[in-house]
């Protein structure tokens, strides 16, 4: 399947969304304390969205049962909603899409509650220099797998490794499309696969592991998604859309 190219009008509709994203993670940020549950999140983040005038894209895609992936230290993404209370010393992710007029946006970011560890510090910070990282080095010609080898030598050269078998994605008229953005390479050749061009719309999404890149999901809630290891993990993602040769980040709070 072709890779979507927007026109500028229709990448304008792509930042208003991608902004609802961001206004509502600032939101989640300042608000979540130690105390709370994960359903109360998840309430607070859906209640803030809609009151944006933007619906929460991830309720019930694919069956996902919440508004927001609320992801609990040793869960690196698509963790479910659910009564455990937030601890001092605990990281949780929290990852939410918005959809307006079938124009989708997507972001997401690991948040440290109370006093962290230092090594949960290193963790939070790999995936957001990780990133940063990327989007630094997106230009239009070269090849997503080109990104993707230099994502995956940034993250092994800060001490840890890319979750496996998950990747960024394309986005606009639907949450999910192609390309596929892994977070290592895939194969021995980076020079092959589609380019990159203006027009595209898509996420990139470091997710960080420590030992084990192999993922398995939770035989119980069927979403949740923990490294082999079973240690903290880390998860930070951007909405980027390739204009005139700039590239523009569309979940990037506007200030």
């Amino acid at each position: 399947m072709a890779i979507a190219l927007y026109k500028p009008t229709d990448i304008d509709k792509l930042y208003q969304c991608g902004q609802a994203v961001a206004k509502t993670l600032n939101y989640l940020e300042e608000n979540i304390k130690i105390g709370m549950s994960l359903k109360e999140v998840d309430s607070m983040g859906e209640k803030f969205i809609l009151s944006l005038g933007y619906k929460p894209s991830f309720k019930g895609l694919y069956g996902f049962p919440a508004a927001v992936c609320t992801s609990l230290n040793e869960v690196v993404i698509h963790g479910v909603p659910d009564e455990r209370v937030l601890k001092d010393g605990d990281i949780l992710g929290v990852d939410i899409g918005s959809v307006k007029d079938g124009w989708y946006g997507d972001a997401a970011i690991t948040i440290p509650i109370g006093k962290i560890s230092q090594t949960d510090e290193k963790l939070i910070q790999c995936s957001k220099d990780t990133l940063d990282f990327a989007i630094k080095n997106i230009k239009v010609g070269m090849r997503f797998k080109e990104l993707s080898f230099k994502i995956e030598n940034f993250i092994k050269q800060s001490g840890f490794l890319p979750l496996f078998n998950f990747c960024g994605h394309g986005i606009g008229r639907s949450a999910h499309s192609e390309p596929e953005i892994l977070n290592y390479l895939e194969g021995n050749n980076p020079n092959q696969g589609p380019k990159i061009k203006n027009g595209m719309v898509f996420c990139l999404e470091p997710m960080i592991c420590q030992k084990s890149s192999k993922p398995i999901v939770d035989k119980k809630d069927k979403w949740s998604v923990r490294s082999e290891d079973g240690l903290r993990t880390s998860h930070h993602e951007h909405q980027i859309a390739v204009i005139n040769n700039q590239i523009k980040i569309l979940t990037k709070l506007q200030e």
